[in-house]
């Protein structure tokens, strides 16, 4: 069921930028996004990024120890959002990094935001064209590193965000 929700090109950039990793200097690497969140506009019409919802890859080991208990941590308790996560983890073989769609809809969320939600997240996935992971949270029981493993690649993960699983 499409909702007639449009996707903001701020958006679609993010998604691009977080995807495509270029040759970068260090500056530039900093400055790369780890995680974004996403919500509807005021008059639910557009999804938009969040305000000030973002973990910058600089940040990690300077500011914030664990990025991803800081990613939810941002997620708000009684509402919904759409995120993108780019998730480091370790197989028995190489170490990797992939891009991660959730959707987050709380329990305790309205029945109204969770149904707008639910029926607009569609149109931001045909904007994020070949994300492998996607993941939908009804709770923070929903987002420990395990499940989270699971979804990545199930017994192959070893560590994820430098953590054993």
């Amino acid at each position: 069921m499409a909702s007639g929700v449009q996707v903001a090109d701020e958006v679609c950039r993010i998604f691009y930028d977080m995807k495509v990793r270029k040759c970068s200097t260090p500056e530039e690497i900093k400055k790369r996004k780890k995680a974004v969140i996403f919500c509807l506009s005021a008059d639910k019409k557009c999804i938009v990024v969040e305000e000030g919802k973002e973990i910058l890859v600089g940040d990690v080991g300077d500011t914030i120890t664990d990025p991803f208990k800081h990613f939810v941590g941002m997620l708000p308790e009684k509402d919904c959002r759409y995120a993108l996560y780019d998730a480091s983890f370790e197989t028995k073989e190489s170490r990797k990094e992939e891009l991660m769609f959730f959707l987050w809809a709380p329990e305790h969320a309205p029945l109204k935001s969770k149904m707008i939600y639910a029926s607009s997240k569609d149109a931001i996935k045909k904007k994020f064209q070949g994300i492998k992971h996607e993941y939908q949270a009804n709770g923070p029981e929903d987002l420990n590193r395990n499940s989270i493993a699971e979804k990545l690649g199930g017994s192959l993960i070893v560590a994820f965000e430098g953590s054993p699983v």
